[in-house]
C-alpha cells in the first residue's frame, strides 16, 4: 500500500501546485495583455468613466440606440438567463410587451423585421453588443430625435461595427455603449 501512496500524494501536490498557483498566474498574466489589463475595458467622456465596454447597459431612451434587453436588469453581480423556454407563457408575453414597446417607439418598422436580439435577453443578461441590422433598424427614430440626417447615422454604425475575431470567428457586432458615446459626440 505505501508503494502506491507516496506517489499518489506526490502527484496530489504536483497538481494542487499546478492548477492552484501556476495556472492562476498564467491565465492572469495574459489578462494582463488584453485591453483594460485584465481589469475590464472602461469607456471614458472627459476623464470620466461612463461604463464598462463587455458589460451591457440600459439604453431606453429615443435618442440613443437601444441596448439588448436583461434578464437580470443589467446587475453584472447576477449574470444569468431568464431560464424560460421559448414556449413559456410568460416569456411569451414579456417578448411580446418589448415588441409592442419597439413599435411605439419605431413607427414604420414591421415586426418581421425586428431583429430578435432587440427583444430577447442572451444567455449571460449583459451582452453588450447588437448586430449591425438589430442597430440600423433604430436610424430612422434616432435620427428624427436628434435631427441628424439617417445617412451619418448609418455612417456612425460601420465605424463602429467591431469584425469577427481574426475574420472567422463569430459575427460582425456593435458595442452599444461605444455607439452611444460616440452619437453624443456628433455635432
Amino acid at each position: 500500500m505505501s508503494k502506491h501512496l507516496s506517489p499518489a500524494i506526490r502527484l496530489s501536490l504536483v497538481l494542487l501546485v499546478l492548477v492552484s498557483v501556476i495556472y492562476p498566474l498564467v491565465i492572469a498574466g495574459v489578462a494582463k495583455l488584453a485591453p483594460g489589463g485584465g481589469d475590464g475595458e472602461t469607456v471614458s467622456i472627459n476623464g470620466k468613466v461612463v461604463g464598462y465596454a463587455n458589460l451591457g447597459q440600459s439604453f431606453t431612451e429615443d435618442r440613443y440606440f437601444n441596448s439588448r434587453p436583461s434578464a437580470v436588469d443589467y446587475n453584472a453581480a447576477g449574470s444569468a438567463g431568464s431560464n424560460k423556454g421559448p414556449s413559456n407563457p410568460d416569456y411569451l408575453k414579456t417578448v411580446q410587451a418589448r415588441i409592442d414597446t419597439f413599435l411605439v417607439h419605431n413607427p414604420g418598422v414591421r415586426r418581421a423585421d425586428i431583429p430578435a436580439e432587440l427583444v430577447t435577453a442572451s444567455g449571460s443578461g449583459l451582452d453588450p453588443h447588437l448586430s449591425p441590422a438589430a442597430a440600423a433598424i433604430q436610424v430612422a427614430r434616432i435620427a428624427r430625435v436628434r435631427k441628424l440626417p439617417a445617412n451619418r447615422l448609418t455612417q456612425l454604425i460601420g465605424e463602429h461595427t467591431e469584425k469577427p475575431l481574426l475574420g472567422l470567428f463569430g459575427p460582425e457586432t456593435v458595442n452599444v455603449l461605444k455607439l452611444n458615446v460616440a452619437l453624443d459626440q456628433l455635432r
